[in-house]
């Protein structure tokens, strides 16, 4: 298959949005770095009193900060800290300087809080331009933004980067799928931007409302929020005819705009000049040297309002230094594995949820609608996957799901090792998500998590 978005890439003399910064040789890059590291050590140090505090607890004064690799004696931040000291506790400068508040869902306690100065949202914009400048995203675009608006950081970040670029932006938001689809083919859109499991929920309601999106202008999506593996990506490429690109980010950091990948295709550029990212051995917290796989650490160098030092994301990947084919020379990541608190220990192997989507995706009798439910069953885990069937596979009877699921069962123990029960269960049996989908269902006894 030819993608649209490759077949129609559009023409600019333009390469990069911020060539100076995107391309900056690594002694340089790194000279900046240190510069700007030790600038915001000392920024915390002597405002945030949390800060102050922790750094004296561990002997660290920030004139002692000499080199990057000094970075690994400062200590760690947690989202606990974030709710500890919620809303403003680590707040960097008086509310009278911060001109926006956005914040995380709160779903599993207090929410996590991000302010920004002027200039923190100004430095924001520049990042998501980046990331889109970099998607293939241009000024002459028609962007739907069908992202959450609100406190969550995706729909305004997103919204601020395409206004920077010049794009005709329709801020959808997220939900009414029909309506997503009919503004879709009415207004000639070109460019998509919401989560990728909200991107299956459109292209599959397109096609039970008879819209071909692969016969429409559109041709790029970019994709974030959540973890998707490059099957869901090439899944989706697939059934909407475009390129599938992909935005990293956290609300503790600045939302998205932290890392973003190329037309190659091959990892996530974070944005060096504004994020040192480290690689830590989740349960040593020792820095992995690049191309270990481990918990990815951020600090946050260029921030105002609320710069996280060492701040753990609970994220696994692994970083790698080489030259792009894109030219960009920032650190290149791995798309993310999974979290370390969604990883699951199924007969003493680490499993995350994007391993076993990437697997039901190269079964062809299955949807790529799954959920993982876990349950005890004696003294031990057990996975059960339910996974949709192909409406033709679930109508052709139980005898026909009962083998498709043996077939998944086997692919899943052959690449994995571990033994999984399989629901084909029918379609529409999991629920559609219009942001961050739930993959994971645990029903264990609490004392059992």
């Amino acid at each position: 298959m030819v993608l649209k978005g490759r077949k129609e890439e559009k023409k600019s003399e333009r390469k990069y949005w911020d060539e100076k910064f995107e391309t900056l040789p690594l002694p340089e890059l790194q000279k900046f770095q240190l510069r700007k590291l030790k600038e915001t050590v000392e920024w915390v140090y002597e405002r945030v009193p949390f800060y102050k505090r922790k750094f004296d607890e561990a002997g660290v004064n920030p004139k002692a900060i000499k080199s990057l690799e000094d970075i690994a004696r400062l200590p760690f931040t947690v989202k606990n800290d974030l709710r500890d000291n919620y809303p403003f506790g680590l707040c960097a400068v008086p509310l009278k300087e911060v001109v926006r508040v956005h914040a995380s869902s709160g779903t599993t306690g207090k929410p996590i809080t991000g302010p920004y100065t002027a200039e923190d949202l100004e430095q924001w914009t520049e990042l998501m331009a980046r990331n889109l400048w970099a998607a293939g995203v241009r000024p002459d675009d028609i962007a739907q933004n069908a992202y959450g608006h609100g406190l969550f950081t995706g729909g305004l970040g997103f919204h601020q980067g395409l206004t920077r670029l010049g794009c005709t932006v329709v801020p959808t938001s997220s939900g009414l799928t029909e309506r997503q689809i009919t503004i879709m083919k009415d207004f000639g859109v070109t460019a998509l931007f919401c989560t990728p499991s909200y991107a299956l929920t459109i292209a599959e309601r397109a096609a039970e409302m008879k819209v071909d999106i692969r016969a429409l202008p559109l041709r790029v999506g970019v994709f974030g929020a959540e973890p998707w593996s490059t099957a869901m990506r090439q899944e989706i490429e697939e059934r909407m005819g475009i390129r599938a690109q992909e935005a990293y980010g956290l609300t503790e950091l600045c939302g998205p705009g932290v890392g973003f990948d190329c037309e190659v295709q091959d990892g996530i550029h974070i944005n060096e000049d504004h994020f040192i990212a480290e690689i830590v051995d989740p349960q040593t917290l020792e820095p992995l040297p690049l191309g270990e796989k481990g918990e990815l650490v951020f600090t946050a160098l260029q921030r105002r309002a609320m710069p996280m030092i060492r701040y753990r994301t609970k994220d696994i990947t692994r970083l790698r230094r080489e030259q792009c084919a894109c030219g960009r020379t920032f650190v290149k990541m791995d798309k993310i594995y999974g979290r370390s608190d969604d990883m699951l220990i199924i007969s003493g192997v680490n499993v995350f949820p994007s391993q076993i989507e990437s697997l039901l995706l190269e079964i062809p009798e299955v949807e790529p609608q799954y959920r993982l439910v876990v349950r005890k069953k004696g003294y031990l885990d057990q996975l059960i996957v339910q996974v949709e069937g192909r409406r033709d596979i679930y109508e052709a009877g139980p005898e026909k799901r009962l083998e498709v699921a043996a077939r998944v069962m086997a692919h899943i123990r052959g690449m994995m090792g571990i033994g999984v029960d399989v629901e084909i269960v029918e379609p529409k049996f999991i629920a559609r998500s219009e942001g961050k989908a739930l993959r994971v269902v645990d029903e264990r006894p609490k004392q059992f998590r």
